[in-house]
């Protein structure tokens, strides 16, 4: 049984993996190259390139990453390896075959949907343990190089070169400032996909009356909750702190109910963005 749910796992990631591929190569061809919107990356440089010696981008990106992969392999690991070479060969696969249909010369529309969609499929190859190769193995192979360095010090260096180049290849400022508003939503949407959009919010609670709230949420939200032991550093008192974690829907009547026992309560809330454990996502125990 576990050869076969690993079996399957495989399989359901690299499939995840070509979907992402394929986001990320139509957001090249029907919002970014026809724009000549270059948000860095060895994609974005392969932009640049198209516009100005008419290299195809899938050309691009195999020349360059097919490089890239061969000297990063012992940084990436075998699994990983593998998977880079996958996403890699089939995102040039789908720039190749896709249709060139350009969706819109709009700039700031361009910038902005195409890196929802390129930050979407990128976010689904990173969250299935594949890269796309590009400024992140190339940030990766320079920082062992030169460790003086961190890796996002050279991926950002190459990015603002990308970007950079782009806007002097068009001979317009503005289309540098559009690749980077390109970049910043890849990066934004990326993160969204790999920590989640943030539907759960935790609550931290101190309180004289922590039995009477603990039972209140528990009963009226059916929702778990945990005590903290706390001490205050200015009163030298112990504290009771609760932890409980609640859908966003929520969050209105967790304030109602502990202002309901005690208005004096020290509440502190934060986002949270994933939540294993039962009640979330594990079934709960018989």
């Amino acid at each position: 049984m576990g050869h076969k749910e690993k079996w399957y796992k495989i399989v359901y990631s690299y499939i995840l993996i070509g979907v992402g591929a394929l986001l990320m190569a139509m957001s090249l061809i029907y919002f970014l190259a026809p724009n000549t919107i270059a948000p860095g990356g060895v994609t974005g440089f392969a932009v640049v390139i198209e516009k100005t010696v008419k290299v195809p981008i899938y050309i691009t990106n195999l020349a360059l990453n097919i490089p890239l992969f061969i000297f990063g392999t012992k940084i990436l690991g075998k699994e990983t390896a593998m998977k880079t070479l996958y996403s890699t060969i089939l995102l040039s696969l789908f720039l190749k075959i896709l249709p060139p249909i350009v969706l819109t010369h709009d700039l700031l529309l361009s910038s902005i949907f195409g890196g929802v969609l390129c930050g979407i499929g990128l976010g689904i190859v990173f969250k299935f343990g594949g890269t796309t190769g590009g400024t992140d193995l190339a940030g990766a192979i320079l920082n062992s190089k030169f460790p003086s360095l961190s890796t996002v010090t050279f991926m950002t260096m190459i990015d603002l070169f990308v970007v950079i180049f782009a806007g002097i290849v068009e001979r317009k400022i503005e289309t540098s400032l559009y690749s980077i508003i390109a970049m910043f939503v890849i990066m934004k949407v990326i993160d969204m996909i790999l920590e989640g959009i943030g539907y759960l919010k935790g609550f931290f609670i101190i309180s004289d009356k922590p039995e009477e709230i603990s039972e209140k949420l528990m009963t009226e939200l059916g929702r778990g909750v945990t005590l903290l032991k706390g001490k205050g550093m200015y009163s030298k008192e112990n504290k009771d702190v609760l932890l409980c974690v609640v859908p966003r829907a929520q969050f209105t009547r967790v304030k109602d109910m502990v202002k309901e026992f005690d208005p004096y309560a020290f509440v502190m809330v934060s986002e949270m963005y994933e939540v294993l454990g039962e009640g979330f996502t594990y079934e709960k125990k018989q």
